[in-house]
Protein backbone atom coordinates (compact mmCIF):
# COMPACT_ATOMS: atom_id res chain seq x y z
CA UNK A 1 0.00 0.00 0.00
CA UNK A 2 1.19 3.39 -0.54
CA UNK A 3 2.61 5.86 2.17
CA UNK A 4 0.17 8.95 0.95
CA UNK A 5 -2.26 9.38 -1.00
CA UNK A 6 -2.03 8.89 -5.01
CA UNK A 7 -3.33 10.79 -7.63
CA UNK A 8 -4.19 9.12 -10.89
CA UNK A 9 -4.20 12.13 -12.96
CA UNK A 10 -6.52 11.26 -16.41
CA UNK A 11 -6.81 13.17 -19.41
CA UNK A 12 -9.99 11.41 -21.34
CA UNK A 13 -11.12 12.82 -24.17
CA UNK A 14 -15.23 13.75 -24.64
CA UNK A 15 -16.59 13.75 -27.69
CA UNK A 16 -19.55 15.49 -29.82
CA UNK A 17 -21.14 13.22 -31.61
CA UNK A 18 -24.54 13.10 -34.46
CA UNK A 19 -25.28 9.87 -32.67
CA UNK A 20 -28.86 7.94 -34.90
CA UNK A 21 -31.00 6.22 -32.89
CA UNK A 22 -29.85 3.10 -33.45
CA UNK A 23 -27.81 3.32 -30.67
CA UNK A 24 -29.08 4.31 -27.42
CA UNK A 25 -26.91 2.80 -24.87
CA UNK A 26 -29.46 1.16 -22.68
CA UNK A 27 -30.46 -2.64 -21.23
CA UNK A 28 -32.47 -3.46 -24.29
CA UNK A 29 -28.77 -2.54 -26.39
CA UNK A 30 -26.79 -4.34 -24.14
CA UNK A 31 -28.73 -7.33 -24.52
CA UNK A 32 -29.04 -7.73 -27.77
CA UNK A 33 -25.40 -6.99 -28.13
CA UNK A 34 -24.43 -9.26 -25.72
CA UNK A 35 -26.35 -12.44 -27.28
CA UNK A 36 -24.31 -10.66 -31.04
CA UNK A 37 -21.42 -11.39 -29.02
CA UNK A 38 -22.02 -14.85 -27.87
CA UNK A 39 -22.74 -15.66 -31.14
CA UNK A 40 -19.33 -14.56 -32.63
CA UNK A 41 -17.54 -17.48 -33.61
CA UNK A 42 -20.50 -18.86 -35.41
CA UNK A 43 -19.48 -16.12 -37.95
CA UNK A 44 -16.21 -16.02 -37.82
CA UNK A 45 -14.34 -16.62 -41.22
CA UNK A 46 -11.06 -17.97 -41.92
CA UNK A 47 -8.81 -15.07 -41.17
CA UNK A 48 -10.59 -15.04 -37.56
CA UNK A 49 -9.81 -18.35 -36.31
CA UNK A 50 -6.40 -17.73 -38.09
CA UNK A 51 -6.40 -14.78 -34.87
CA UNK A 52 -7.30 -17.53 -32.38
CA UNK A 53 -4.66 -19.66 -33.65
CA UNK A 54 -2.09 -17.18 -33.64
CA UNK A 55 -3.07 -15.68 -30.30
CA UNK A 56 -3.02 -19.56 -28.38
CA UNK A 57 0.40 -20.47 -30.29
CA UNK A 58 2.20 -16.67 -29.31
CA UNK A 59 0.55 -17.34 -25.40
CA UNK A 60 2.18 -20.74 -25.75
CA UNK A 61 5.61 -19.54 -26.93
CA UNK A 62 5.93 -17.01 -24.30
CA UNK A 63 5.08 -19.37 -22.20
CA UNK A 64 8.56 -20.35 -22.35
CA UNK A 65 9.89 -17.75 -21.43
CA UNK A 66 7.95 -17.31 -18.08
CA UNK A 67 10.83 -18.95 -15.68
CA UNK A 68 13.41 -16.39 -17.39
CA UNK A 69 11.60 -13.63 -16.96
CA UNK A 70 10.39 -13.80 -13.58
CA UNK A 71 13.83 -14.82 -12.87
CA UNK A 72 15.09 -11.17 -14.01
CA UNK A 73 12.31 -9.87 -12.25
CA UNK A 74 12.72 -11.19 -8.70
CA UNK A 75 16.27 -9.65 -8.97
CA UNK A 76 14.77 -6.19 -7.69
CA UNK A 77 12.21 -5.46 -5.30
CA UNK A 78 13.09 -2.27 -4.37
CA UNK A 79 10.12 -0.70 -6.94
CA UNK A 80 7.64 -2.91 -6.06
CA UNK A 81 5.83 -0.24 -4.27
CA UNK A 82 6.41 2.46 -6.27
CA UNK A 83 4.57 5.36 -7.90
CA UNK A 84 4.58 3.47 -11.66
CA UNK A 85 3.79 -0.25 -10.28
CA UNK A 86 1.16 0.38 -7.81
CA UNK A 87 -0.76 2.89 -10.64
CA UNK A 88 -0.40 0.17 -13.02
CA UNK A 89 -1.98 -1.97 -10.34
CA UNK A 90 -4.60 0.55 -9.82
CA UNK A 91 -5.44 0.58 -13.14
CA UNK A 92 -6.28 -2.67 -13.64
CA UNK A 93 -8.38 -2.91 -9.89
CA UNK A 94 -12.28 -3.33 -10.61
CA UNK A 95 -12.99 -0.24 -8.60
CA UNK A 96 -10.91 1.97 -11.19
CA UNK A 97 -13.44 0.51 -13.83
CA UNK A 98 -16.49 1.30 -11.85
CA UNK A 99 -15.24 4.76 -11.21
CA UNK A 100 -14.76 5.76 -14.72
CA UNK A 101 -17.65 4.40 -15.96
CA UNK A 102 -19.58 6.01 -13.25
CA UNK A 103 -17.94 9.41 -13.51
CA UNK A 104 -18.61 9.01 -17.73
CA UNK A 105 -22.52 7.87 -16.97
CA UNK A 106 -23.03 10.65 -14.08
CA UNK A 107 -21.65 13.38 -16.63
CA UNK A 108 -23.77 11.96 -19.85
CA UNK A 109 -27.12 11.98 -17.83
CA UNK A 110 -26.19 15.58 -15.80
CA UNK A 111 -25.12 17.33 -19.18
CA UNK A 112 -27.68 15.03 -21.45
CA UNK A 113 -24.62 14.07 -23.64
CA UNK A 114 -24.78 10.75 -25.29
CA UNK A 115 -21.82 10.64 -26.46
CA UNK A 116 -20.26 10.38 -22.96
CA UNK A 117 -22.80 8.24 -22.05
CA UNK A 118 -21.70 6.19 -24.76
CA UNK A 119 -18.21 6.13 -23.99
CA UNK A 120 -19.25 4.64 -20.09
CA UNK A 121 -21.42 2.28 -21.78
CA UNK A 122 -18.59 1.10 -23.69
CA UNK A 123 -16.23 0.65 -21.09
CA UNK A 124 -19.08 -1.35 -18.53
CA UNK A 125 -19.75 -3.65 -21.33
CA UNK A 126 -16.19 -4.50 -22.72
CA UNK A 127 -15.52 -4.68 -19.04
CA UNK A 128 -18.02 -7.59 -18.70
CA UNK A 129 -17.80 -9.10 -21.78
CA UNK A 130 -13.70 -9.79 -21.05
CA UNK A 131 -14.00 -10.67 -17.62
CA UNK A 132 -15.82 -13.22 -18.22
CA UNK A 133 -13.99 -14.84 -20.98
CA UNK A 134 -11.14 -14.62 -18.60
CA UNK A 135 -13.06 -15.77 -15.10
CA UNK A 136 -13.80 -18.85 -17.38
CA UNK A 137 -10.35 -19.70 -18.30
CA UNK A 138 -8.75 -18.45 -15.04
CA UNK A 139 -10.68 -21.42 -13.60
CA UNK A 140 -11.03 -23.74 -16.50
CA UNK A 141 -7.26 -23.45 -16.81
CA UNK A 142 -6.18 -23.79 -13.10
CA UNK A 143 -2.17 -22.55 -13.46
CA UNK A 144 -0.38 -21.78 -10.49
CA UNK A 145 0.79 -18.16 -10.04
CA UNK A 146 4.19 -17.44 -9.75
CA UNK A 147 4.20 -16.77 -6.30
CA UNK A 148 3.12 -20.48 -4.88
CA UNK A 149 7.21 -21.36 -6.31
CA UNK A 150 5.01 -24.27 -7.83
CA UNK A 151 6.53 -23.53 -11.57
CA UNK A 152 4.79 -22.28 -14.33
CA UNK A 153 3.81 -25.79 -15.21
CA UNK A 154 1.11 -26.24 -12.49
CA UNK A 155 -2.29 -27.12 -12.76
CA UNK A 156 -5.21 -27.63 -10.95
CA UNK A 157 -8.42 -27.15 -13.34
CA UNK A 158 -11.78 -26.16 -11.95
CA UNK A 159 -10.53 -24.53 -8.86
CA UNK A 160 -13.26 -22.49 -7.94
CA UNK A 161 -12.02 -20.83 -4.41
CA UNK A 162 -8.31 -21.06 -4.37
CA UNK A 163 -6.74 -17.51 -5.96
CA UNK A 164 -3.93 -19.10 -6.09
CA UNK A 165 -4.76 -21.37 -8.81
CA UNK A 166 -6.02 -18.71 -11.60
CA UNK A 167 -3.36 -17.13 -12.76
CA UNK A 168 -4.23 -17.49 -16.93
CA UNK A 169 -5.27 -15.57 -17.85
CA UNK A 170 -4.30 -12.17 -15.64
CA UNK A 171 -7.66 -10.20 -14.66
CA UNK A 172 -6.02 -7.10 -13.71
CA UNK A 173 -4.52 -6.91 -17.42
CA UNK A 174 -7.61 -7.79 -19.35
CA UNK A 175 -9.40 -4.86 -17.17
CA UNK A 176 -6.46 -2.89 -18.16
CA UNK A 177 -6.26 -3.41 -21.38
CA UNK A 178 -10.62 -3.21 -21.97
CA UNK A 179 -10.62 0.47 -20.35
CA UNK A 180 -8.01 1.67 -22.69
CA UNK A 181 -8.94 0.26 -25.74
CA UNK A 182 -12.66 2.00 -24.87
CA UNK A 183 -10.46 5.68 -23.90
CA UNK A 184 -8.14 5.04 -26.97
CA UNK A 185 -10.86 4.31 -29.94
CA UNK A 186 -12.76 7.40 -28.81
CA UNK A 187 -9.64 10.13 -28.76
CA UNK A 188 -9.21 12.47 -31.30
CA UNK A 189 -5.62 12.60 -31.81
CA UNK A 190 -3.08 9.79 -32.29
CA UNK A 191 -1.13 11.09 -29.55
CA UNK A 192 -4.19 10.20 -26.95
CA UNK A 193 -4.76 7.41 -29.15
CA UNK A 194 -1.06 5.93 -27.68
CA UNK A 195 -0.46 7.46 -24.48
CA UNK A 196 -4.58 5.87 -23.81
CA UNK A 197 -2.49 1.86 -23.41
CA UNK A 198 0.57 3.55 -21.07
CA UNK A 199 -1.01 2.44 -17.83
CA UNK A 200 -2.62 -0.12 -19.19
CA UNK A 201 1.30 -1.54 -20.21
CA UNK A 202 1.97 -0.35 -16.54
CA UNK A 203 -0.54 -2.93 -15.21
CA UNK A 204 0.96 -5.47 -17.00
CA UNK A 205 4.65 -4.61 -15.95
CA UNK A 206 3.21 -4.36 -12.27
CA UNK A 207 1.82 -8.27 -12.36
CA UNK A 208 5.07 -9.72 -13.57
CA UNK A 209 6.82 -7.34 -11.03
CA UNK A 210 4.69 -8.02 -8.20
CA UNK A 211 4.90 -11.71 -8.30
CA UNK A 212 0.89 -12.22 -9.03
CA UNK A 213 1.39 -13.44 -12.71
CA UNK A 214 3.79 -14.93 -15.28
CA UNK A 215 4.29 -13.00 -18.30
CA UNK A 216 2.21 -15.42 -20.29
CA UNK A 217 -0.65 -14.54 -18.43
CA UNK A 218 -0.84 -10.90 -18.56
CA UNK A 219 -0.19 -11.54 -22.52
CA UNK A 220 -3.59 -13.52 -22.70
CA UNK A 221 -5.06 -11.30 -20.34
CA UNK A 222 -4.05 -8.28 -22.62
CA UNK A 223 -5.35 -9.72 -26.05
CA UNK A 224 -9.16 -10.89 -24.32
CA UNK A 225 -9.27 -7.07 -22.73
CA UNK A 226 -8.65 -5.36 -26.33
CA UNK A 227 -10.91 -7.44 -28.55
CA UNK A 228 -13.65 -7.37 -26.38
CA UNK A 229 -13.44 -3.83 -26.31
CA UNK A 230 -12.40 -3.65 -29.86
CA UNK A 231 -15.26 -5.36 -30.75
CA UNK A 232 -17.85 -3.76 -28.66
CA UNK A 233 -16.86 -0.08 -29.97
CA UNK A 234 -16.55 -1.02 -34.08
CA UNK A 235 -20.29 -2.24 -33.23
CA UNK A 236 -21.28 0.87 -32.35
CA UNK A 237 -19.05 2.95 -34.58
CA UNK A 238 -21.17 1.36 -37.22
CA UNK A 239 -24.36 1.85 -35.83
CA UNK A 240 -23.44 5.58 -35.29
CA UNK A 241 -22.30 6.11 -38.74
CA UNK A 242 -21.41 9.57 -37.38
CA UNK A 243 -18.85 12.35 -37.64
CA UNK A 244 -16.91 12.99 -34.56
CA UNK A 245 -15.48 16.37 -33.94
CA UNK A 246 -13.42 17.35 -31.09
CA UNK A 247 -15.46 18.03 -27.76
CA UNK A 248 -13.94 19.12 -24.53
CA UNK A 249 -11.26 18.08 -21.95
CA UNK A 250 -12.21 16.87 -18.77
CA UNK A 251 -9.14 16.08 -15.64
CA UNK A 252 -10.14 13.14 -13.11
CA UNK A 253 -8.50 13.12 -9.76
CA UNK A 254 -8.78 10.06 -7.98
CA UNK A 255 -7.28 10.10 -4.26
CA UNK A 256 -6.19 6.47 -3.11
CA UNK A 257 -4.68 5.36 -0.14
Amino acid sequence: MLNKFLLLLLIIPIFKCSITAQNKYNLSQFGSESLQFIKQPTKWESNDWLKLGLISAGTILIMQTDLTVREEFLKDKTYNESFPIEAGRIWGEVYTTVFITGSFGLHGLITNDLSTKKIGFEIVQSAIYAGVITQFLKVAVGRARPLTNRGSATYHQFTLLDDDFHSLPSGHTTLAFSLSTVLSKNSKTDFLKIISYLPAVLTAVSRIYQDKHWVSDVFLGGIIGYFAAEFITDVHEKNNGAKIVPGQQISIIIPLN
